[in-house]
């Protein structure tokens, strides 16, 4: 009878199967109750309700009132075609008259020189840190990250007095792409970014690159550069957002109206142009990022989770 015992102990073990954890503050048995499946349904569509009306509304309201006359956007701004009128040529002016495919181009092109001055910078700084690894490489990456904590308006008068006048070489790159270009690609949190990334690729690669004769630009070329390419990705995406919304550093560093992205040429136009034109450039402004989000949002959501990660 005693041997059978912890026979019997395990079989009664076998037969026990664990409830499942529930992971909310709603226990499975209460959901099956019927007031309680109805409060929570309604509660989820008031949710969902508010989200949609917090994100699409004023999407929503800019697009009408883009199309919208001028005085029926003062008598009445949530009172869309009071007058029964639809003004479709309030894009075309302010495509035309506020030039705004003019400093759309503007903004492309910061942007995107944004993005590969920030890929380079922040790709090789990382390759240093993290594969290279030389003696001074712990005070390299201490310094970086002590930039973190330096708040960026801070830093603005010291770095618009370098690009006002560059060290040793003394040249002025007011007024010019490369001041919007090279302090873009001084970001402290790319390359910390990057470098988390790469301490993930396993060190055996380098070392048997290391054994067939590569040295450290083929190491990044061949290896780095082709399992980097999501999170090059998704840096990428997340410099071009922040190209397309920066105001301060380009009005200050780029004078000349013909130069400035659309982000400070709108506070200009609506001084220039009626409030309805207003509006037509304003929604005209909004299409490419939205429809970079729709197209690149996964991309675009996993970066900001990584990103929020890493800082936390």
């Amino acid at each position: 009878m005693s041997a059978l015992l912890p026979t019997r102990r395990l079989a009664r073990r076998r037969d026990v199967t664990p409830e499942p954890l529930s992971r909310t503050n709603i226990s499975d048995s209460d959901r099956q109750r019927p007031s309680v499946r109805v409060w929570l349904g309604i509660g989820q569509v008031v949710v969902l309700a508010g989200l949609i009306i917090a994100g699409l509304g004023p999407l929503i309201w800019l697009a009408l009132a883009a199309i919208s006359p001028t005085q029926d956007l003062i008598r009445g701004p949530f009172s869309f075609f009071a007058s029964g009128t639809v003004q479709w040529e309030n894009l075309a002016i302010a495509w035309e008259r506020g030039r705004i495919g003019h400093y759309l181009t503007n903004t492309a092109i910061l942007a995107a020189g944004s993005v590969v001055v920030t890929l380079v910078v922040s790709t090789t700084a990382a390759f240093v840190i993290t594969v290279l690894r030389p003696r001074w490489g712990k005070v390299f990456s201490g310094a970086i990250l002590a930039t973190l904590f330096i708040p960026s308006i801070v830093s603005l008068v010291p770095l618009y007095l370098t690009v006002r006048e560059l060290p040793v070489l003394g040249v002025s790159l007011i007024n010019t792409w490369w001041a919007v270009w090279l302090p873009a690609g001084a970001a402290a949190f790319n390359v910390l970014i990057i470098a988390r990334f790469l301490e993930a690729i396993p060190a055996d690669l380098y070392e048997a690159a290391r054994i067939d004769g590569a040295g450290p630009l083929r190491i990044l070329w061949s290896i780095v550069l082709p399992l980097s390419r999501p999170i090059l990705g998704v840096v990428g995406l997340l410099t071009v957002v922040a190209s397309w919304k920066d105001y301060l550093w380009p009005l200050l560093v780029l004078p000349d109206p013909d130069k400035q992205p659309v982000s400070v040429a709108l506070p200009r136009l609506a001084d220039q142009t009626e409030l309805s034109v207003q509006m037509a450039a304003l929604f005209l402004s909004l299409i490419i990022p939205v429809a970079l989000f729709l197209i690149f949002q996964r991309q675009f959501l996993r970066g900001a989770s990584m990103a929020g990660g890493v800082k936390g």
